[in-house]
């Protein structure tokens, strides 16, 4: 959520859609009354000051001692309540979240050097390296790189000498660093980011491999290397023409990029897919509310980059800049590039060069040659951040969420009200509302009383319903010796000294929801420091003790802070809580460390303007004598990382979940991510698809985000189109903020009917999500797909973002306008033979070109949904809950392709346990008019027998239908000459015990 109360809508009012309790009333005046107050400049505070004291001083006074002056004292009382009302007034109509505001401060102007036209730039002033030494190793080579002039001091102090690392690592990968040489105690975090954080890929043999990447470098004028795909001489990356820039705050480096580049990735922001070439990428985890081209919650520094070129009748490749010509043909190539690198960086892509630069860490660069998005993307997960974490059969369900549910009988109303307008409901959440005054771990014991929470969660899990509560980053510092403010989870932490400090030793406290608040220690922790992780699995676990929750969700992960640096150190002092900080390390507090932390001469553009702007400051201190500056982007993560096995601890073998807000390189395989703070308007509709692709690149499948949006009043019909379109992401739910409308889809008719339709398709292809997140898990494949990466050879393709693919079958063409009523789409693959199928009236798509735009039919409550012929697609029957669904009967759907065939999968385990003790997977192949099932795997407790089956595509007329041996008679299959199509009923009787336990074949003729 926002800072503060942030008010929904787009200019900063605040909305009464809905009745404040007292307490919250009294927090929403006292955090505007401050936030309006620290807007003030000294003089300005100094004069409000003396005024309040002074005129409260002589109305004192006058009632005290004189009844003449009492007489106008109590005449001039009005004015003074005037006067407090009219302050009251403007400081409650002030919008917390303005960022302007906060640039503005005189204590706080930060101007981006992008936007300040007196910044210098490196390339102009600095000298760039010299390599010397160069020795060829097994993997590739390593070599001396020295200043090859004065030193420029830009923006830090030049390094003077650093280490060039090559390696081969791998057939399709290629490792470039450079680094600083002399890297010692004092100054180690400065630079490398450890491997406890994220391992660093390895060569996987001890010879140089056989590969299309070539390495090259020169010294001409100054040291420059370029990455070239052999097979095709095209240049993936080069530093010709360009200086490294290799300073203690600041790295640059630049690679020139061929004319209409087609670049992804490099999150996290609101975006189209396709980066274009006009723009500045920041990587600096901010609580920002989902603010078109602002840097949000996640750093994920990795880029995909998609090259078309022309192929001519001899098979000659030629660069095409422009390919629109839909009669040639082309061949594309994507190669990826990851700058393993945890530091504050930005990026910016200009009309043909890509320029990199960092506040600190190493040029740790990977290359992954690719030839497809699937291979780079593979690659990418398997090699450097882990495969994604597979998920519970139950979180494909549907999620429902409100920060505004004010005590348990609301959120057994709206589960009532799923459940009396028939609408799937598998996970209600809680938001901030449950807690008591905002507190972690901690429930409301007046609105959300423990006794009452078990028994309702008691209730609510007999009915395989599930429920997820909200954990803050924050942790509640209380008023030291005040028992009647006692938090015993800040206590147990103060006494194992979990939390980050100040530089002097004092413990760093910010501010959040509960009011002062102080953050845990991840990064100390991981070094022999203090137990954080330990405490806050003991913490979680605890409080699963008093409610028992399924999951959770973490927030303001970044970490968010409402105030700049420790200001809460004067109200909370607890004195130097950490006397025993390292002064040799690269902690602020080291008179080594000589480096600008909270204010770094290159200024990046950051929203929240300075880097401590709206989080925790650069210079708070871990254990180690580390500060935040350089682990800022990781700690969200690590926060993550701690709660995964805080949820193993509760449940050794149920795989946990967890949504996150703020992610890195790597957190798909602890959770999942939603969205953010988007708005209940139509570009936001859009938005979600391209923020979901990108998630797909990063290796975090499990995305959705704030269906029906989360600030404004959202209208039916933009409800209607989101809760249809989100019904195909693999996150589901629907959540929004205190000041809007509610928003559940049951409070319109036309959305319950829009909702129910759009759930029967996806629960329906609950197997099919289940399997096809299985190999997003176990292989890191996509779940979710551009265009793009299943037709890579359609350049008309590159920027499709309005359209996505679920898994490679599922075709979904949502309406993203208002007041439309039909929309334009796409059949990809049809210039090349690919047939595709309705799915609701299972017609085949016929009469379209090659990359044609086509108008399709979508009223209000209909989303265009399509089959790819080529696939056999398992399904359940739909239900209300995913048990519903598990305990159905099976069924096929298989869409043929133009030579009559088709292939898919089925992926069947428990459902929910870690190490699964028994998996199954069967296999489905359908030619020259048979299907069969083959099964492989040990897993045998699905016992729901096969219903029907329909197969679309059967162009010649059928006489005979056979299941293995036995001849079905006329009554159990229909052949529909007008549809092609070809249903198969009554195959229950022939799979009563399990519709995979053998193998089968079905046959028609």
């Amino acid at each position: 959520m926002l800072q503060h109360l942030e008010s929904c809508s787009m200019d900063g009012t605040i909305s009464s859609a809905w009745p404040l309790l007292p307490h919250q009333f009294l927090s929403l005046s006292y955090a505007h009354v401050e936030a309006w107050y620290g807007y003030l400049t000294p003089l300005s505070r100094a004069i409000f000051i003396s005024s309040v004291v002074g005129s409260a001083a002589v109305t004192l006074y006058g009632t005290l001692h004189s009844k003449r002056r009492r007489r106008e004292t109590v005449r001039a009382l009005p004015f003074l309540a005037a006067m407090l009302v009219t302050l009251a007034s403007l400081s409650l109509l002030l919008p917390l979240s303005s960022s302007t505001a906060l640039r503005e401060r005189d204590d706080a102007t930060v101007t981006p050097n992008i936007r300040d036209s007196g910044a210098v730039d490196p390339q102009t002033v600095c000298p760039g390296y010299t390599a010397s030494n160069v020795v060829e190793s097994p993997v590739g080579l390593t070599a001396d790189l020295v200043l090859a002039g004065d030193p420029c001091n830009v923006y830090g102090t030049d390094i003077e000498a650093l280490s060039l690392i090559v390696e081969y690592q791998a057939a399709d990968r290629l490792h470039v660093e450079i680094l600083p040489k002399y890297i010692g105690q004092t100054n180690q975090s400065w630079f490398i980011l450890p491997e406890a954080l994220l391992p660093k890929p390895k060569p996987q043999g001890d010879a140089k491999p056989q590969t299309d990447l070539d390495f090259q470098w020169s010294n001409t004028p100054t040291f420059s290397f370029k990455v070239t795909r052999k097979s095709t001489g095209d240049v993936l990356f080069t530093t010709e023409g360009s200086q490294f820039v290799y300073e203690n705050q600041f790295i640059e480096f630049r690679s020139a990029l061929p004319e209409n580049y087609n670049l992804y990735g490099l999150g996290e922001t609101i975006h189209s897919f396709r980066l274009g070439n006009n723009l500045t990428r920041t990587l600096y985890t901010a609580d920002v509310g989902d603010i078109i081209d602002a840097n949000l919650y996640g750093h994920h520094p990795i880029y995909l980059d998609t090259r078309y070129f022309e192929v001519d009748e001899s098979g000659t490749l030629t660069y095409a800049a422009q390919p629109t010509n839909k009669a040639a043909r082309y061949k594309s190539f994507t190669h990826g590039l990851f700058h393993r690198n945890a530091h504050t960086q930005e990026v910016l892509l200009e009309q043909s060069t890509i320029t990199w630069r960092a506040l600190g860490g190493t040029i740790d660069l990977y290359f992954y040659e690719g030839l497809t998005q699937d291979r780079v993307t593979k690659s990418y997960q398997t090699s450097a951040i882990g495969l994604p974490a597979m998920h519970q059969y139950w979180t494909f369900g549907y999620h429902q969420c409100r920060w505004g549910y004010q005590n348990w009988s609301q959120v057994r109303d709206v589960v009532d009200n799923f459940a009396k307008n028939e609408i799937p409901l598998e996970t209600i959440w809680n938001d901030i509302d449950y807690m008591k005054a905002y507190r972690d771990f901690e429930n409301d014991p007046d609105r959300y009383p423990y006794d009452e929470g078990v028994e309702f969660l008691g209730e609510l899990h007999e009915k395989n319903q599930h429920y997820i509560p909200i954990i803050d980053a924050g942790i509640y510092v209380p008023i030291p010796g005040n028992e009647s403010d006692q938090y015993p989870p800040f206590q147990r932490g103060l006494e194992q000294n979990v939390f980050i400090s100040n530089p002097d030793g004092t413990m760093y406290i910010g501010e959040v929801w509960p009011g002062y608040c102080t953050w845990a220690d991840w990064i100390g922790a991981l070094f022999g420091g203090p137990p954080t992780n330990q405490w806050w699995i003991s913490e979680v676990t605890e409080y699963h003790k008093k409610i028992p929750f399924d999951g959770i969700w973490i927030d303001m992960s970044e970490a968010s802070s409402f105030c700049i640096g420790s200001c809460g150190s004067d109200m909370r002092d607890y004195g130097v809580t950490r006397p025993e900080l390292p002064t040799s390390n690269a902690g602020a507090s080291s008179t080594n460390d000589t480096r600008n932390l909270n204010f770094p001469p290159y200024a990046i553009n950051n929203y929240n303007g300075e880097l401590a702007g709206h989080t925790v400051s650069p210079n708070a201190t871990h254990s180690d004598g580390s500060v935040q500056y350089d682990f800022h982007n990781v700690w969200g993560y690590q926060l993550l990382n701690a709660t995964y096995h805080a949820l193993l601890n509760i449940s050794p073998t149920k795989r946990p979940f967890i949504i996150g807000r703020s992610t890195f390189a790597g957190a798909g395989k602890v959770a999942g991510h939603w969205g953010g703070d988007n708005y209940s308007n139509w570009p936001y509709l859009y938005f979600s698809i391209p923020q979901a692709l990108s998630f797909s690149l990063y290796g975090m499948p499990m995305f959705g985000v704030d269906t029906c949006g989360f600030a404004d009043d959202v209208s039916e019909e933009l409800c209607n189109r989101w809760m249809q379109l989100s019904a195909f992401f693999p996150f589901y739910r629907n959540h929004n903020e205190i000041h809007a409308i509610s928003q559940e889809p049951y409070l319109w008719p036309s959305v319950i009917e829009a909702s129910k339709t759009a759930m029967k398709i996806r629960y329906s292809l609950l197997p099919y999500i289940y399997t096809t997140f299985y190999l997003s898990h176990s292989t890191g494949s996509t779940t979710m797909r551009a265009l793009v990466w299943e037709f890579p050879d359609e350049p008309w393709l590159a920027e499709a973002d309005r359209q996505f693919l679920l898994g490679g079958a599922i075709l979904v063409t949502p309406v993203l306008e208002q007041g439309a009523t039909s929309v334009d789409g796409v059949f990809p693959g049809v210039g090349s033979g690919t047939v595709w199928y309705d799915w609701y009236n299972q017609t085949r798509v016929t009469g379209v070109e090659s990359g044609q735009n086509v108008t399709i039919e979508a009223p209000l409550g209909h989303i265009p949904v399509f089959v790819r012929g080529g696939n056999v697609v398992p399904m359940h029957e739909p239900g209300l809950t995913t048990a519903d669904v598990r305990a159905s009967p099976w069924s096929l759907l298989v869409a043929l392709d133009q030579k009559g065939e088709a292939n898919g999968g089925l992926y069947l385990d428990d459902g929910e346990s870690v190490n699964p003790e028994a998996t199954a997977q069967i296999d489905f192949s359908a030619s020259q008019s048979s299907l069969t099932a083959t099964r492989s795997g040990s897993y045998d407790e699905d016992k729901n027998p096969l219903s029907y089956v329909t197969i679309l595509g059967v162009e010649g007329a059928v006489s005979e239908v056979s299941f293995g041996e036995t001849k079905l008679g006329d009554g159990t299959w229909n052949w529909d000459s007008t549809l092609q199509t070809l249903r198969v009923e009554g195959l229950d009787a022939f799979t009563k015990d399990g519709a995979w336990i053998s193998e089968w074949t079905l046959t028609w003729s």
